[in-house]
């Protein structure tokens, strides 16, 4: 019997990740955020790396191989102290790769096609200078002097990967320029010149005054009107979008001071995120289109943080010349030590690439046992009980209008709850909505929640012509149902949606079947098993902590039904609703 093969992939960025592969297949893959409770942790990996050896039961010297994503850049000086820590062994060999390379290995090694386009685009990768990736017919950099390669960033690459090849055909860089003041320039780019990434992301930290409120912009935008703002932000010139060196200076550095200044001002934020996500769309179709004609590819794979705009995704596969896009559901930089993975086994081990399973749940399986030790431990506060057909149970619950945590198995992979980490609802009830923002999830009531349907049943309810098995498209829900899933629809009648397969979540599928037996709708409104600014939870300690902490009324671990004692039920609970 033949040596397994290992391959660790390792990303050291923000949302820093740990990935390890057997064979060519992704075993096991956990985001640092996860095990620290920290948002957006990384820049060290021990613990993700002893979190993915232990899941399989191995040791530093079965692996064969270590890639890592890393950045020397002096810019990021501040960082390389937490590097400094790190645990890695002498026997094994360790491979280096660059930000957008890592980004489209990611893509090609998940992706369902043979050949294809891919496309990364985000705020910014890594530097020229410790790019990897460039050949002599990328002639972007021709004009940037050796000496100032460390200041210029890539911030989009189109690759072609054909017959078992990468091959970069176009990259764009852009200049690292000083950190502004957020009051005195509200809105300038907030470290790279010429990126639509940071463009979106410097409106959002204008609008909600803090970091990682890209999502939340994308929310607020079908509040907006069209034709109410119309300044230009960029240009368009040889496949880059060029930021006007004056784009921000008509919006108000002084409105976003006062402490209501959101709820005041909520029409001119609506608008002023619509005309964001509006001019993000034309960008993307401009890039997309001129690498679509650069070296036309009949299906494309797309990632980098960008590539999370459910809005803007939807209408690039309906729009653009190709025939089908896929997108790595781990699109941010929590999805490069996958592609380090990949790279490892396809350009540096040269093996054959094995098909993925379209499956994103890649954390470990805590078991009876464990589960059965925190459920002790919280005796005091929880009651729980055994059941073999937990999914008729946790079903009814919903329809009888329970919200519920639904915790199984293997955590998901992403940004994304695909029913394993999930909050579970009921779709049918108008008030779901704003109770679960206000006293489950404590966050803002304008904010969306989204629906997992069935696969076989999606084409009744929704209008949408491909698979969305990741919630990274927008499907309009059919007029008909609107006013029925009052819960899931958006104020546009749009809806973020995750198609069921049977095959890639069993439970979770007959979860939906049970709920479409009980109440003849075969959708759950499904969103993060998290509160607002928290992580994903990743452990049964952290389900049982999240659960006595807010307005869950039912907690499902594994087949374990678990109810707070009476004494322990908070007033964030289903009396308000």
């Amino acid at each position: 019997m033949c040596k397994p093969i290992y391959i660790l992939g390792t990303a050291l960025s923000h949302d820093g990740s740990t990935c390890l592969m057997k064979d060519g297949e992704i075993i096991v893959a956990i985001e640092k955020e996860r095990l620290s409770r920290v948002k957006h942790d990384g820049f060290n990996d021990n613990k993700t790396i002893q979190y993915c050896l232990e899941a399989e039961g191995i040791e530093y010297h079965d692996l064969s191989l270590i890639v890592e994503q890393n950045c020397y850049n002096p810019l990021f000086s501040e960082q390389l102290a937490e590097r400094k820590n790190r645990v890695l062994p002498a026997m094994v060999p360790i491979v280096t790769i660059s930000h957008h390379l890592a980004h489209a290995y990611s893509a090609v090694g998940t992706s369902p096609f043979d050949d294809m386009g891919v496309v990364v685009i985000d705020g910014h990768g890594g530097s020229l200078d410790n790019c990897n990736d460039i050949v002599e017919n990328i002639d972007s950099i021709n004009n940037i002097h050796i000496n100032n390669r460390y200041r210029y960033w890539e911030i989009c690459s189109y690759y072609v990967y054909q017959d078992g090849k990468m091959k970069p055909i176009f990259k764009d860089f852009s200049r690292w320029v000083n950190r502004k003041k957020r009051r005195d320039y509200p809105v300038s780019t907030w470290e790279i010149e010429n990126s639509i990434g940071e463009f979106y992301e410097g409106i959002a930290l204008y609008i909600f005054g803090e970091l990682d409120c890209a999502g939340k912009l994308m929310g607020l935008a079908p509040y907006g009107r069209p034709h109410i703002i119309d300044w230009e932000p960029f240009f368009f010139d040889a496949g880059k979008v060029v930021l006007r060196n004056d784009w921000w200076v008509n919006i108000d550095p002084l409105l976003n001071t006062s402490p209501t200044h959101f709820k005041d001002n909520f029409q001119y934020y609506s608008d002023l995120a619509y005309w964001a996500q509006s001019k993000l769309e034309e960008a993307l179709f401009y890039l997309f289109d001129y690498y679509y004609h650069l070296n036309p590819m009949k299906h494309f794979a797309y990632a980098g943080g960008v590539a999370l705009n459910a809005t803007a995704n939807e209408k690039l596969i309906n729009g653009c010349d190709f025939e089908d896009l896929y997108i790595q559901p781990a699109a941010g930089d929590n999805g490069l030590s996958i592609g380090c993975c990949y790279y490892g086994w396809l350009e540096v081990l040269k093996k054959e690439r094995v098909r993925h399973s379209g499956s994103t749940y890649f954390g470990k399986v805590y078991g009876d046992i464990i589960v059965a030790q925190e459920l002790e431990k919280h005796a005091e506060s929880i009651e729980y009980h055994y059941y073999d057909d937990i999914e008729t149970i946790a079903a009814k619950s919903i329809a009888a209008g329970d919200v519920i945590a639904w915790f199984q198995g293997a955590s998901e992979f992403g940004p994304r709850a695909l029913g394993n980490r999930s909050i579970l609802a009921d779709p049918r009830n108008s008030n779901m909505r704003d109770h679960i923002n206000a006293n489950v999830k404590y966050r803002e009531d304008f904010r969306p929640f989204a629906p997992a349907v069935l696969h076989e049943k999606m084409h009744d309810y929704f209008e949408l012509n491909h698979d969305s098995d990741y919630m990274l498209f927008i499907a309009y829900v059919k007029a008909q149902y609107q006013f029925d899933l009052p819960s899931i629809v958006h104020v546009d009648g749009s809806a973020r949606v995750q198609t069921v397969k049977k095959e890639i979540n069993k439970k979770f599928h007959k979860l939906i079947t049970s709920f479409f037996a009980e109440t003849r709708i075969p959708i759950l409104l499904n969103t993060s098993l998290n509160t607002k600014g928290m992580p994903i939870v990743e452990t049964p300690s952290d389900a049982i902590n999240l659960f006595l902490s807010c307005g869950l009324d039912l907690l499902f671990i594994d087949n374990y039904k678990i109810s707070k004692k009476k004494t322990n039920l908070i007033a964030q609970g289903r009396s308000n609703y």
